[in-house]
């Protein structure tokens, strides 16, 4: 899975490897904690989604790319699958 400059990984203990341009969310060190039991990641220009065993979804990268999901957090429980747009 891969962003416009950037590219996730996941690795088979669940976790997950970022590398790329920090510009288009290569950086996912703000919630490298938060990405355990990654199930599936999706992916916009410039932001990255990852949903974990537990249903939860958990994302980093350019806000205006989905890269903040606080407003909807809340709401994100129990999710079986994300998708995505390519901006």
């Amino acid at each position: 899975c891969g962003s416009h400059g950037a590219f996730a990984a996941i690795l088979t203990d669940g976790t997950i490897v970022t590398w790329g341009d920090p510009e288009y969310a290569a950086d996912s060190t703000d919630v490298r904690d938060q990405l355990r039991n990654v199930q599936q990641i999706q992916s916009t220009r410039s932001a990255f989604a990852a949903t974990l065993a537990d249903g939860a979804v958990v994302t980093w990268g350019i806000w205006e790319s989905g890269g903040d999901s606080s407003a909807v957090q809340d709401q994100l429980k129990n999710v079986r699958q994300v998708c995505a747009t390519d901006f």
